[in-house]
């Protein structure tokens, strides 16, 4: 990918407006995974030293283009100076009047957030007059919010278009990890794909079957894809008027050369609670009144065997029920040894969307992964081989310039 990076502007002294990504969890005002914001550290110091004029614009919620207070950004100051060791200024509007007078105060090296960007309709419209008042309020437009980049927005789409424009530090990591995943990857190359349903992810494996030699299925997803074989699956969860978009998947699968790995044994329960009481049965022997809710322990071991003949894996989705105890297991043995790989040498591993990253570090292994993302819905259209709006306006910036 073309694009341009910090490295490659000149910063002391300019107003930088920085598109982050700081709709973060929160309850009763207070914030409560400070993730994204701790990961947007490394471009916040590298601005103030290079004596940028930093102006934070990010969303929060989805307040529909009205002035909602409940979701204002003044309550992430004081984690933002916190986690960031430097003091926040906070403008009350992200344009017009109050925001150039907060702009105005600013010297090099501070840091100053505006207020959420969707209190304008002219947001999420990428609405040209909105665009305009945001682009008077910098020189240089920089975006590090990857997980936003599927939104066409103004401050993801429109300001590139007018500013010199780059990537951030996080931007410019996860692009470069998605290229060695899926873009320019050294092959062979895993991809799992678990979680509950493939109706939602029927272009995220019609895709991935195009990319990978290997395509783990784990979850639900498993179950459905066993059910179109012909496979009782008992109780277990399995949309079965998917059967025939699975065979489909199945034979183009074929045709491109990749294997699909489905698990040849499974723990079953006849309730699913903590310390359910659970067998383990031959994944074609599943008894009628159980439901399989995690990948046994062969199944496991198949897939760690074919990693270890991998350079790259990518993973999306558990293997099973994870967030109920001990069936996080087949999800944590296969982490583990992916993990371990990784640290080897010998694969590049990349994780990320929905309920991935949650099971990583259920399993302690998400710092042992070659990349993790946080990025949900942009990860998961990345995967369906989309273009990236936000992506594509930095990469259309650069050819400009």
């Amino acid at each position: 990918m073309n694009f341009s990076s910090l490295n490659d502007m000149d910063l002391k002294g300019k107003r930088v407006l920085l598109r982050a990504d700081l709709n973060v969890p929160a309850q009763r005002g207070k914030v409560t995974d400070t993730t994204r914001i701790d990961r947007l550290k490394p471009t916040i110091d590298y601005l103030r030293d290079a004596g940028a004029k930093t102006i934070i614009l990010s969303h929060f919620g989805r307040p529909e283009g009205e002035q909602n207070p409940e979701m204002s950004l003044a309550f992430l100051v004081s984690a933002l100076e916190e986690c960031w060791g430097t003091s926040v200024a906070f403008a009350p509007d992200c344009i017009g009047v109050k925001a150039e007078n907060a702009v105005s105060k600013l010297e090099d090296g501070n840091v100053l957030l505006l207020e959420n960007l969707r209190f304008h309709k002219g947001e999420k419209s990428n609405d040209p007059n909105f665009v305009k008042a945001l682009a008077s309020l910098g020189d240089i437009y920089v975006n590090d919010a990857f997980s936003a980049a599927h939104r066409a927005h103004a401050s993801t789409a429109g300001l590139a278009q007018i500013l010199p424009a780059a990537a951030g530090s996080l931007m410019e990591q996860e692009l470069k990890a998605l290229d060695a995943a899926l873009g320019n990857p050294q092959k062979p190359v895993m991809a799992i794909a678990g979680g509950s349903k493939i109706s939602t992810k029927l272009s995220v494996l019609n895709n991935l079957i195009k990319k990978a030699d290997y395509l783990v299925l784990g979850g639900g997803m498993a179950n459905t894809f066993m059910n179109a074989k012909g496979i009782d699956v008992g109780s277990s969860l399995c949309e079965h008027d998917m059967a025939e978009e699975a065979r489909s998947i199945m034979n183009n699968a074929e045709k491109a050369g990749c294997k699909i790995i489905l698990p040849v044994d499974c723990v079953v329960v006849s309730e699913l609670k903590v310390n359910a009481e659970f067998d383990v049965v031959n994944s074609d022997k599943i008894p009628s009144d159980k439901m399989a809710i995690d990948a046994g322990p062969e199944s496991v071991s198949n897939v760690i065997e074919a990693a270890k003949a991998c350079k790259t894996l990518l993973w999306n989705g558990p293997l099973g029920v994870f967030e109920i105890k001990p069936f996080d297991k087949g999800t944590n043995t296969l982490a583990e040894a992916v993990a371990a790989l990784t640290k080897e040498g010998k694969l590049t591993s990349i994780a990320g969307g929905g309920d991935t990253v949650a099971a990583m570090e259920n399993a302690g292994c998400a710092d042992d992964f070659t990349y993790i993302s946080t990025a949900g819905g942009a990860f998961l259209e990345w995967l369906e081989g989309k273009d990236l709006p936000g992506v594509a306006a930095l990469v259309k910036a650069k050819k400009a310039a």
